[in-house]
């Protein structure tokens, strides 16, 4: 268990990442900003959560109490030398299905750490293994889940992780949204 030295706060509006933290049976509190998730297209893989983890975490500076130390998060998926974010819409949504079908990805998932006196970032990379789907599969989900808020088009943790992934090598939470074992080590150590 993390010391009470600091007043958590979450600043994500993922319910999944809510649920995630929870689980470390932490108290804390959400509090979130419209932040405009852009990067420099010179970053490659890690670089990108990284940095808009960080963007998202210096929009709280000016407002943070001593005590209070916030997390924020960004979730990437990798494929093919090129990131995967949300998708916009239905078409782009199953083409990137498509394009992760069969193959293997990596999701990076970024934590920032703030508090007034310091500044810690870190990423985890996990590799998903996508078996073959097929177009009634691929529609059937992005019909039935309507997954525009989730980076590649997917959630691991509904009916296209059950049904279409075959192995994954790395951390599962991760992949959900919050790399929770090095989550909690770092909140240890800050």
């Amino acid at each position: 268990m993390m010391s009470k030295k600091y007043q958590l706060i979450l600043a994500s509006k993922s319910p999944r990442r809510k649920e995630l933290l929870a689980g470390l049976g932490l108290e804390f509190e959400i509090r979130t900003k419209e932040i405009e998730e852009v990067f420099p297209p010179a970053l490659f893989k890690e670089e990108i959560p990284l940095y808009l983890s960080n963007l998202k975490a210096k929009a709280f500076l000016d407002e943070l109490k001593e005590d209070d130390l916030v997390i924020t998060s960004d979730t990437i998926v990798w494929n093919e030398n090129k990131q995967l974010g949300k998708p916009k819409s239905r078409e782009e949504a199953i083409r990137m299905l498509h394009s992760l079908s069969g193959k293997e990805h990596e999701v990076i998932t970024a934590v920032t750490l703030m508090s007034k006196e310091k500044t810690h970032s870190f990423y985890q990379t996990t590799r998903v293994f996508f078996s073959t789907l097929s177009q009634v599969d691929i529609e059937f989900y992005v019909d039935e889940y309507s997954p525009y808020d989730k980076a590649g088009s997917y959630g691991i943790q509904e009916w296209i992780g059950f049904v279409g992934i075959s192995k994954i090598e790395g951390d599962y939470f991760n992949v959900v949204g919050l790399p929770l074992f090095t989550l909690n080590k770092e909140l240890k150590m800050f």
